[in-house]
């Protein structure tokens, strides 16, 4: 077992690679701690929707991971990693140590990629609802500033499906939106009775930094997971 010792800071940089235990073998497990004071906005199936938030953790998972209990096990890793308070979980079975860490002018984004499964969100067919699944492109954002809710829930539109993600594969030439299991987790101080950034739309000063530091760390985390695109003639 890797040692427990987190580096707890803002910056995503600062996440600790630590490991667990998942069928007989050592699986490595990302963990982020920046404290209280952090509102988080995420899609995670721990810790998911918008609230006060303490830490994230990635966790990798064996190929074909068949528990039907996700959540008790993110809060069992979480407890294992010296975590307390609430938090938020991510999973996939793609490399987590394979992370990339991206910056501009504060907003911070680090992504973990696997995109073997993937396709545009509009596909034909009918859904089905399952079990949730590991994430296979898991992103996680700082910013520096407070954001109000609606400003949460952009800054999560612009960091994955309609936008920076979205164009970093497409730049790959991967023919896709996404994975059908891909996780977001965006965090940002809690007011402290001062004024909240509106927006963060891609437009938006922040919204902009977030969605070039979203679009380096995706490009990068898939750069090596496909061809390069072929230069028309």
């Amino acid at each position: 077992m890797l040692p427990r010792t987190l580096l707890t800071g803002p910056s995503l940089a600062d996440a600790a690679h630590l490991g667990h235990v998942e069928q007989g073998r050592e699986w490595p497990l990302l963990v982020w701690a920046p404290g209280p004071g952090v509102r988080m906005v995420s899609s995670a199936v721990l810790g998911g929707g918008i609230g006060e938030r303490q830490w994230v953790v990635n966790a990798q998972v064996p190929p074909g991971y068949a528990r039907l209990d996700p959540v008790a096990h993110l809060r069992d890793l979480a407890s294992g990693a010296g975590l307390e308070g609430v938090g938020v979980g991510l999973m996939t079975a793609a490399s987590v140590a394979d992370r990339r860490h991206a910056v501009d002018g504060g907003a911070q984004a680090l992504v973990t990629a696997g995109i073997g499964v993937r396709g545009w969100a509009a596909a034909p067919g009918a859904g089905a609802v399952v079990a949730p699944r590991p994430g296979t492109i898991n992103i996680i954002v700082s910013l520096p500033v407070p954001l109000t809710d609606a400003a949460l829930v952009n800054a999560l539109a612009t960091a994955t499906a309609t936008e920076a993600k979205v164009q970093a594969l497409v730049e790959l030439g991967a023919d896709a939106s996404g994975t059908p299991t891909d996780a977001v987790c965006v965090a940002a101080p809690s007011p402290c009775g001062g004024a909240a950034e509106s927006f963060a739309g891609p437009r938006s000063l922040w919204g902009a930094r977030l969605a070039r530091a979203v679009h380096a760390a995706t490009r990068a985390a898939c750069a090596e997971l496909l061809p390069a695109p072929v230069a028309p003639h």
